[in-house]
């Protein structure tokens, strides 16, 4: 690509994140219109200029465990409307139906679990409890965020001066990862599934080698639900997941003992941990190493994760992984089976992108994926730059 090429991509990349921005905020002000005077002091907190707020920002989940924000089904059906369009404003098409059947697979779930799951509510599994939270107004403040979240969804973005500023982490979960249907199979995850192990087949056995982090899967993704991502991270367990112990000895209990069993299954220890942390430089294989049809199929599983962005913003991811050079700062990893429905993890990281994918619990049913981007999670480090950087008072934040 020429430098020509590149000026071009990165202006497309701005265009893109101006016009999400523009969609997210536009969508935002009329589902904070048709809120009432409770709820809005639930769905919408000051600008995350504000530490206090930002502590809060920073506090996400993928447990079905409470969020914080609104939750759809404190909210009249106009108002369930407008929270999904705002939803889908950070979404592709294809995106947003990945996360409205992942909201769904809650009641399939609550079946498989015999009706039995509880959670410290009345009930476990409920497709009602994903909750919708704004940081500081659009229109009013120039920094401003937003986050959707409940069981298995976690979505945050930050916009700063009319532009998308960070739409990382993002996460969807699947249980069960296949259902079967009348004649056919629901799988919401099974393109970035496939396209991963689509590409880890052409692997010849050298680059297999280079590649794979540990003949069995570890078993949850690595990164966790940390704010950061940080040289040296090992998996978090779940009672760091759910980042605290609960009241109910019952439920308390039966964290430890998921854990215990998830352990027990994938036979990891410490060490093990150690060998598939999470480093700087990446682990793995690098995209310098892999053919042209490689190169190809790798770009293609870079899409089933930034193809979740927006339609131009997507684009624009497309058209900043279609540069060799930035390609070539990618790594790929692996641990557990390469057989479809065995057990399995990858990772594919370079310095602005992190993509994890385990699929192990549940005898391999059960599917964790994220989307993130070390260097701009949340947009912490451009709004640290923000909060030193002098601007006139207009008393907005």
């Amino acid at each position: 690509m020429t430098s020509d090429d590149s000026r071009s991509a990165t202006g497309a990349m701005a265009r893109a994140r101006e016009k999400a921005a523009a969609g997210m905020a536009s969508a935002a002000m009329a589902w904070l219109s048709a809120l009432n005077d409770d709820q809005l002091p639930i769905a919408a907190y000051a600008s995350p200029l504000d530490p206090a707020v930002e502590t809060e920002r920073l506090r996400w989940f993928f447990t079905p465990t409470e969020h914080g924000g609104l939750a759809l089904r404190d909210q009249n059906a106009h108002q369930q409307s407008l929270a999904m369009q705002m939803v889908a404003s950070g979404l592709s098409t294809e995106g947003f139906a990945i996360v409205s059947t992942v909201m769904g697979l809650e009641n399939v779930l609550d079946q498989v679990e015999g009706w039995g799951s509880h959670w410290g509510r009345r009930r476990g599994r409920d497709p009602g409890l994903y909750w919708l939270r704004l940081f500081g107004r659009p229109g009013r403040d120039r920094i401003w965020a937003w986050r959707f979240g409940g069981h298995h969804i976690s979505l945050n973005y930050l916009v700063i001066d009319g532009r998308l500023a960070a739409a990382t982490p993002s996460f969807m979960g699947a249980d069960p990862a296949r259902v079967e249907l009348l004649g056919s199979t629901l799988c919401p995850l099974q393109g970035a599934e496939d396209a991963a192990r689509q590409l880890i087949r052409t692997f010849d056995a050298y680059q297999f080698r280079q590649a794979l982090l540990h003949p069995s899967a570890m078993s949850n993704i690595v990164s966790g639900n940390r704010p950061r991502v940080r040289h040296g991270d090992t998996m978090m367990h779940l009672r760091d997941l759910w980042r605290g112990r609960f009241s109910d000895p019952t439920l308390d209990e039966l964290v430890d003992d998921i854990d215990r069993q998830a352990e027990a299954s994938s036979g990891y220890t410490d060490a093990d941990h150690a060998l598939v942390a999470i480093t700087i430089p990446p682990k793995g294989i690098s995209a310098r190493d892999l053919g042209e049809e490689q190169r190809h199929l790798l770009r293609r599983l870079l899409t089933r994760y930034t193809g979740r962005a927006p339609r131009d913003l997507s684009a624009a991811h497309d058209a900043h992984y279609a540069r060799d050079s930035v390609l070539d700062e990618v790594h790929v990893g692996w641990a557990g089976d390469t057989d479809e429905g065995e057990p399995h993890y990858y990772r594919v990281q370079g310095p602005s992108i992190l993509i994890e994918y385990n699929n192990t619990q549940r005898n391999g049913n059960h599917a964790h994926s994220v989307w993130r981007d070390p260097s701009s999670d949340f947009g912490l480090n451009e709004l640290a730059a923000h909060r030193e950087r002098p601007f006139p008072h207009s008393g907005c934040e």
